[in-house]
């Protein structure tokens, strides 16, 4: 091979070499911009799904919302948001406040031991029964069934004062109240299963449409509301009051919790 020629093919070479370390570096570069610009899209769609999570969580979830919606209140109620309660004969002179939280498993107790004296009382017409409901449990256990159960309560109340005592007494029942830890009561079907159990409500189609819709969850929601502001030093449940000063159990700062106890306790304050 003449020099020239080796010459020339040197050339050759190097421009071949030359073009080849271009188009690597134009790849290189190509794969630079890729990676940075699947960076700033992961960094972007990580902020994205940060914030979308932040305003999640500090939107407002439903009961918040419905503390500002407008208030339905319930048939049979009186007073500032139908947050006034009062079932009984209005010849009677005396009322028993009653305060309750539809998931308190005391109250249950009490319900199911003490209930049906209490009603008894009522139609007897020695008292007016004035129900409270509170909501604590729901907060305490970051669940909805006190809330939902007492919208539901709501339901039955506007259907008749006899239907909202029934179905109170259904819901504290041994065979339909849950454990305390248990947030059964957020279930509408399943508070709508209880209230068939209930001839006022059973198979009623507007009641069960209020259930489902949340007719009266601002209404539980003022009536918690009512329960947790209310003049009578009450923090738990069940309490009694009547005439301002709370009826417990002899020798005891707690409600009544037996017949005896209550008989002894009412008669008392009736006296009083």
């Amino acid at each position: 091979m003449s020099k020239r020629n080796n010459q020339t093919s040197k050339t050759a070479a190097r421009e071949r070499l030359r073009l080849e370390r271009e188009r690597q570096a134009k790849r290189d570069k190509v794969k630079r911009q890729l990676v940075v610009a699947g960076s700033v899209v992961a960094a972007l769609a990580i902020a994205g799904g940060i914030g979308y999570a932040v305003v999640q969580n500090n939107k407002p979830d439903h009961w918040e919302a419905a503390k500002s919606d407008k208030i339905v209140a319930p048939a049979h109620t009186t007073g500032k948001d139908g947050t006034t309660v009062v079932i009984g004969e209005s010849s009677a002179k005396k009322t028993l406040k009653v305060y309750e939280d539809l998931r308190c498993p005391i109250c249950a107790q009490f319900e199911q031991v003490v209930g049906p004296s209490v009603k008894k009382d009522i139609d007897d017409g020695k008292f007016n029964l004035q129900f409270v409901g509170g909501t604590f449990i729901d907060t305490n256990t970051r669940g909805e069934g006190s809330r939902t159960a007492l919208s539901a309560l709501g339901a039955a109340l506007n259907v008749s004062p006899e239907a909202f005592l029934d179905y109170k007494g259904a819901l504290y029942s041994a065979k339909w109240h849950p454990e305390e830890t248990e947030d059964t009561f957020k279930d509408t079907a399943y508070l709508i299963k209880v209230a068939d159990t209930v001839p006022a409500l059973k198979k009623n189609a507007s009641f069960q449409k209020d259930v489902k819709n949340g007719t009266y969850d601002a209404w539980a929601m003022a009536m918690s509301k009512a329960f947790d502001t209310n003049k009578d030093d009450v923090t738990g449940t069940p309490s009694l009051v009547m005439d301002g000063k709370k009826v417990t159990a002899p020798g005891s700062q707690n409600a009544p919790m037996s017949v005896d106890e209550y008989t002894a306790a009412i008669d008392a304050a009736l006296k009083s």
